[in-house]
């Protein structure tokens, strides 16, 4: 029998011994981890919702990876390359590897009768994944590429839209400036919203024959592959595995590389949450600290009792780190009730909003990991325990005759 837990738990649930002074302190205690693994939870959920939602959006509009020739850069006037590529047919096998699509761009001014905007024409073929489209279309619908004439329908964003007071089913005319000008009228079939101001100011979906048309290429003609990848995580080592499937003379480039200011920025996030959680657990700490300098204080008897009778200071050590693990344990399952409980409320009913011309998101996002929380729990409480290491120590110092005659 483990007689250090035995005592322990009559120590826990005897509460006469207990003083007036000391509740509070102990419940304060137990309520600043509560509170730490409260906010570490909420910290780290939202932080990685964010970094989700934003990392999805970017990828939505631009593929995980993009193959184009290597003088493309990031022109929006690419070099053509020849659809006819033998990795367009064969790349899907590779193990990582979600989808693959065909895109060229062109830009142009959409013009109205009172109104003007610049925007970039991205044309789609029949392959397109319109999955990321379905859920940010707001109204309307999307078009169909075919092979037997082109589509002159055409899919805007909200922002496009409300600035040149257009609407589904209205006619527009786009100019395009090259020599000799050029003009094609599409007409409005969807509008779309993401929040991503640098895309939905930007751009416009159509056919990619009209592209191809304009640039005076060929139908095998495109100005690069989109391919999508089943995780976020594997895009370095996709990438050179791709780079190295691809031929010698075309150049793949990740979304990571061409929207570095965006990634770099959601990088910049995991700091943040990195001081949130070291201040959290250091508050823990210090308050659960506290807590067992009262419990020693408060068992100072007993300590004097437990020595006369021959228990070595490990043991009374012991005796208190478990009382300490308790608290820690308890201030955790109320931190857990909490935070998940608050997550979970915003993700399902968001009442939380932002401002999404500021932050891309109309509502603050949760993304909860069972194994991160996890690792926040147990995390937590080693370092608290670790922490009580040292003030256990004050047991060794309390003399049996005195201990036992105190008051």
């Amino acid at each position: 029998m483990n007689t250090e837990f035995f005592i322990a738990k009559r120590i826990i649930k005897g509460e006469k011994g207990v003083s007036r002074f000391s509740k509070p302190i102990i419940r304060i205690s137990i309520l600043a981890i509560a509170l730490g693994i409260s906010v570490m939870i909420l910290s780290v959920s939202i932080v990685q919702g964010f970094q989700q939602e934003i990392r999805n959006k970017v990828i939505g509009f631009g593929s995980h990876i993009v193959v184009q020739n290597f003088d493309s850069g990031n022109s929006f006037e690419n070099l053509p390359i020849s659809k006819e590529q033998d990795f367009y047919h064969t790349i899907h096998k590779i193990k990582g590897v979600r989808h693959i699509q065909v895109f060229a761009t062109k830009a142009g001014i959409i013009k109205t009768n009172n109104e003007m905007h610049g925007v970039i024409l991205k044309g789609i073929d029949k392959d397109f994944d319109w999955n990321f489209f379905k859920n940010k279309m707001i109204e309307g619908r999307n078009f169909t590429v075919t092979d037997t004439g082109k589509c002159n329908e055409m899919v805007v964003s909200k922002v496009i839209a409300k600035k040149l007071h257009l609407k589904v089913g209205d006619e527009l005319a786009m100019y395009f400036i090259q020599q000799p000008p050029r003009v094609r009228k599409f007409a409005i079939c969807g509008i779309y919203e993401t929040g991503l101001a640098q895309a939905d100011e930007l751009y416009v979906l159509a056919d990619i024959h009209h592209v191809q048309k304009l640039n005076d290429w060929s139908e095998e003609q495109i100005s690069g592959f989109e391919i999508l990848l089943d995780k976020y995580d594997d895009l370095d080592k996709m990438d050179e595995i791709i780079y190295n499937y691809i031929p010698y003379n075309l150049n793949s480039v990740t979304i990571a590389e061409k929207n570095q200011d965006v990634f770099n920025w959601l990088e910049l996030q995991d700091l943040n949450v990195i001081v949130i959680i070291v201040l959290m657990v250091l508050v823990a700490g210090i308050n659960i600290i506290s807590a067992l300098l009262i419990l020693i204080l408060e068992r100072t008897n007993m300590i004097g009792i437990l020595k006369a009778l021959g228990t070595s200071n490990k043991s009374i050590r012991k005796i208190f780190m478990y009382n300490a693990a308790y608290l820690i344990g308890l201030g955790l399952m109320w931190g857990n009730v909490f935070g998940i409980g608050l997550s979970l409320l915003q993700k399902y009913f968001k009442l939380i909003t932002l401002p999404q011309e500021s932050y891309y998101l109309s509502h603050v996002p949760i993304e909860m990991s069972v194994w991160t929380i996890m690792a926040l729990n147990l995390g937590t409480f080693v370092v608290c325990l670790l922490m009580l290491i040292l003030p256990s120590y004050v047991v060794t110092k309390i003399s049996p005759v005195k201990a036992i005659r105190f008051d």
